[in-house]
């Protein structure tokens, strides 16, 4: 069974998403701020945008107090100085897990209101309303009551939406409201989930989009997982920074995240009829359109003790993500150096309790052995039974003889008994043959034998029995293995890793420090699936400690998380590439400064690529390089002026761009990509040995002209980066940003087809 919300959330129209998009609150504002800083994964991310212009207040250890500020922040909105337009090129993962966080303090504000006074309430009135809206359009109709012609839920029903509850709370709560069969105690648990995950995701996504996020399929799951009970996992650690250190700053809502329900075997029913899925599927699909899938995990609620354990399926491959028992992040890398694993879980089933099993019913020793054994010591003993029955027959039929002479040991102790005695008689008989004490030991054997014979029917009787058992026990134990070995998927993709950065063998990828995993841009929409696995106790138990983890999925164009984005489109004069207005705006500032605090760090790697791309193609996302090199001799139109028209079209338009992104991610990318139309050009180098390159591979004019360009674009980046290091930077900063950048600019080639120029040879520069 998967999570039906989850289907049905995906259906609903993110275009009605988009309208509440006013300005946070003062309130929501200073959270926010409140929530980035003491989330270490947020605070390095983007926690530089959030400008705080207040007082500082400290703790007595010295530490920021950010309950204070965060008053402050209420009071003096002004203090607070948010850059929306430099936290959009950020990861969006990490805008999202701001905003989901968001969301949840705010339902769980909403919620707990609702459980006090009206006048409590009344300042979340809207936001309750919608919440109710939704839970009340998936509750059974025994859980609502018509009062004075609307239609309300009973209220026993909202004592159940306190977020403090375990799920185990909820069901025995549930269990005792007898308007609700077992059928309906179940929609109303899968009610109360979709309501939680309907709300959560459409104001994340609101408070996404307030916060430069962008994206045009966004999807927000919480999911858990467990047993239910109220564990170590369900409200302690989850308080815990990335350090260890309790952290009273992170919303305390992890009653929220919904669990899978299922209705109980009746046999098995104690106090409820209501138990959770230990790994839930939550199913999810590709955003195709030639955009990246990016997926962000933010795991709350995990046990130390227990490696959280996430599983990624689609197309059979999968794709596997362990946590780590000093932090709540995910990675590929399984090693863990304590506590226990599923693959333990699983090893020991297989290799122990399944393994032991299938010996002692399959083994060289085990019960075909035992049985085998015991029935040829049957046979053996019927056999032996056989043929001392017969030898007694031989005995009891036998003739019975007398002597006609009296035997002389008889004799001889008559005389014997004659001394002894004064007088009498002593009479004595002749001995009779009747093999008397044979006949007796035969028997006794027979009855020993027949014993022997019941016995060993017995032994095999148990013997077959047992194995009986012990293979339905087998099959119950495969069974198990089986759906653990499923849920972990049969086919692991492998990885390579640099620096947090892990990258699969399909090139899907994974970012240790944005918890963001992306599959690469792809034309087509596939299916896949999310699985959560709590880990049991044991590998035969049922009991397992509480995970909660929010998942979130979103599209992305390549490159959106350059922290320098320049798209010069259709600025150079047609046949030409002289660039006259500046790169640089002052919008870019915060940007430039980002890449000259990069440059000053030399154990950062500096790469630049640069080309000239000729013809571009729309694949709906981007320019990129036409694979069909056909040109055309002029625009379409019959006269001039439709020519024009054509050539303005946004068609045509925008393939004539420059895309300059600077990427700051473990490292520096300067990347810088010029196209031009279809249209032909008669350009030629004067350069007689560029020319002849462009011969040798056939490269036409507007390949030559798109490398002009890219060869001005540097030639501009240098100049104008030079002067901005000298405005931004010290003296001392600014001649080893300028000397490192000029030396690696220096150097570029600009790629061209099959192959490069300097630039500097481009464009005739000595």
């Amino acid at each position: 069974m998967k999570y039906v919300y989850t289907l049905l959330i995906s259906c609903v129209c993110l275009a009605s998403f988009g309208q509440g998009t006013n300005d946070l609150t003062a309130e929501d504002r200073a959270y926010l701020f409140h929530i980035v800083k003491k989330s270490p994964i947020l605070d390095n991310s983007i926690g530089r945008y959030f400008e705080y212009s207040g007082p500082v207040v400290r703790l007595m250890n010295k530490e920021l107090n950010y309950d204070s500020i965060e008053s402050y922040i209420i009071n003096n909105p002004n203090s607070l100085f948010i850059r929306k337009g430099e936290i959009e090129k950020s990861p969006k993962g990490i805008i999202v897990e701001a905003a989901n966080k968001m969301a949840l303090w705010e339902l769980n504000k909403v919620l707990l209101a609702s459980r006090q006074s009206e006048n409590d309430l009344e300042r979340y009135r809207t936001q309750y309303n919608q919440f109710e809206a939704i839970l009340k359009s998936k509750l059974p109709a025994s859980a609502l009551k018509n009062e004075n012609g609307n239609i309300e839920i009973q209220k026993k029903i909202l004592t159940a939406l306190n977020p403090s509850l375990s799920f185990d709370d909820k069901a025995a709560l549930l269990a005792t409201f007898h308007f609700l069969s077992v059928e309906d105690q179940l929609v109303t648990i899968e009610a109360m989930n979709y309501a939680t995950n309907a709300y959560v995701e459409k104001r994340a996504y609101e408070i996404f989009l307030q916060l430069g996020g962008t994206a045009s399929n966004f999807k927000n799951v919480l999911i858990a997982a467990g047993d239910g009970s109220e564990t170590s996992g369900l409200l302690n650690e989850r308080e815990k920074d990335e350090s260890g250190k309790w952290n009273k700053g992170l919303p305390k809502a992890v009653g929220l995240f919904p669990y899978e329900a299922k209705i109980i075997d009746p046999s098995k029913r104690s106090k409820t009829a209501l138990e959770p899925v230990r790994m839930p599927t939550v199913d999810f699909e590709t955003v195709g359109e030639n955009k990246l899938t990016q997926l962000h995990f933010d795991v709350w609620g995990y046990n130390s003790k227990k490696q959280t354990t996430v599983v990624i399926e689609r197309n059979g491959l999968s794709y596997h993500l362990f946590g780590s028992n000093d932090t709540r992040f995910l990675s590929p890398d399984s090693t863990y150096s304590d506590g226990k694993t599923f693959q333990t879980v699983i090893n020991e089933l297989e290799k122990d309790k399944i393994a032991k099993l299938w010996d002692r019913i399959y083994g060289k020793r085990g019960y075909d052995y035992d049985i085998a054994t015991a029935k040829k010591k049957k046979d053996d003993t019927e056999k032996e039974i056989n043929e001392n029955e017969h030898k007694y027959s031989n005995i009891t039929q036998g003739t019975i003889t007398t002597s006609s002479k009296v035997p002389g040991s008889v004799k001889r102790k008559k005389k014997k008994a004659l001394k002894k005695t004064t007088g009498g008689e002593f009479t004595a008989q002749p001995k009779t043959s009747s093999d008397k004490k044979t006949r007796k030991k035969e028997q006794e054997g027979l009855v020993y034998l027949y014993g022997e014979y019941e016995r060993y029917k017995k032994i095999i009787e148990e013997l077959e029995k047992e194995k009986k058992i012990a293979i339905d026990l087998l099959a119950i134990y495969q069974r198990r293995l089986d759906n653990y070995k499923s849920a972990m998927g049969h086919h692991w993709v492998s990885y390579t890793e640099k620096d947090g950065f892990y990258t699969f063998a399909d090139s899907s990828t994974f970012d240790l420090y944005t918890q963001e995993f992306t599959f690469k841009a792809d034309t087509l929409k596939t299916p896949f699936e999310v699985r959560l696995i709590a880990i049991p106790d044991g590998p035969l138990s049922d009991n397992a400690d509480e995970v909660m983890l929010h998942v979130n999925l979103v599209d992305s164009k390549p490159g959106f998380d350059a922290r320098v984005q320049l798209n010069l489109v259709d600025q150079f004069e047609s046949n030409k590439w002289d660039l006259n207005k500046p790169l640089f705006q002052e919008s870019d500032s915060v940007s430039v400064r980002q890449l000259f605090e990069a440059l000053l760090d030399k154990k950062l790697p500096f790469e630049v690529i640069s080309r000239g791309q000729g013809v571009g193609k729309w694949n709906g996302t981007n320019v990129v390089r036409a694979t069909d090199r056909t040109e055309w001799n002029a625009y379409q139109g019959g006269t001039d002026e439709e020519r024009m028209q054509a050539k303005m079209d946004s068609s045509n338009l925008r393939l004539r761009s420059t895309q300059v992104n600077i990427f700051l991610n473990r490292g520096i990318l300067l990347e810088i990509n010029t196209f031009t139309d279809p249209v032909k050009t008669n350009l030629k180098s004067s350069n007689e040995s560029i020319q002849s390159e462009l011969n040798k591979y056939r490269l036409t004019g507007n390949d030559y002209l798109s490398a002009l360009r890219t060869a001005t674009v540097i030639q501009k980046l240098k100049t104008e980066l030079n002067v901005l290091a000298g405005t931004y930077l010290s003296r001392e900063d600014a001649k080893i940003v300028i000397d490192r950048l000029n030396k690696q600019l220096d150097g570029v080639k600009v790629s061209c087809g099959p192959t490069s120029f300097r630039w500097q040879e481009l464009l005739n520069i000595k």
